[in-house]
């Protein structure tokens, strides 16, 4: 599913609002689009915890009354810098909305929020294997700034 991304392309007709426990279903395909799978409850579930944190959102980006991408925003306190920052921890849009503006319009809007949330900076990590989302975020102004390691720690 390659699809040209176009800097100049804005997307047409898109509206932005926070998700909502009723999205759940829309938000599950988003997730399995991104490679992480889960059910509608568990949707649910993910939303309804995000609601209840006042550091996080979660907002879609709706074309003629359908979702088709969302971005998901964790504010936190970074020691080193002593500030605020607002990482994206979710960026995805559906296949057929690719290339028509509409994650740049998600970015724009998680910018607009970190901003107004205090937030210094926004970064973002993106799987090594995403070349093409890579391209993309360098075009929006992104860039390289450090190498993350992660280690599962089983059940919690």
């Amino acid at each position: 599913m390659s699809h040209a991304f176009s800097p100049g392309h804005r997307a047409l007709d898109v509206d932005l609002r926070n998700a909502v426990p009723a999205d759940a279903d829309d938000v599950a395909h988003l997730l399995a689009e991104l490679g992480y799978p889960c059910d509608i409850h568990d949707a649910a579930e993910r939303i309804s915890t995000i609601l209840a944190n006042d550091r996080q959102a979660l907002v879609v980006a709706r074309r003629q009354g359908a979702v088709c991408g969302l971005v998901a925003l964790d504010f936190m306190y970074y020691l080193p810098l002593g500030t605020t920052t607002c990482r994206v921890t979710a960026l995805v849009v559906t296949p057929s909305a690719q290339g028509q503006g509409v994650g740049r319009h998600l970015l724009k809007e998680a910018e607009r929020r970190a901003r107004s949330g205090g937030a210094a900076r926004i970064e973002l990590t993106s799987g090594v294997q995403r070349v093409e989302a890579h391209a993309f975020y360098r075009a929006c102004g992104y860039s390289g700034s450090s190498v993350r390691f992660v280690k599962p720690l089983g059940s919690a």
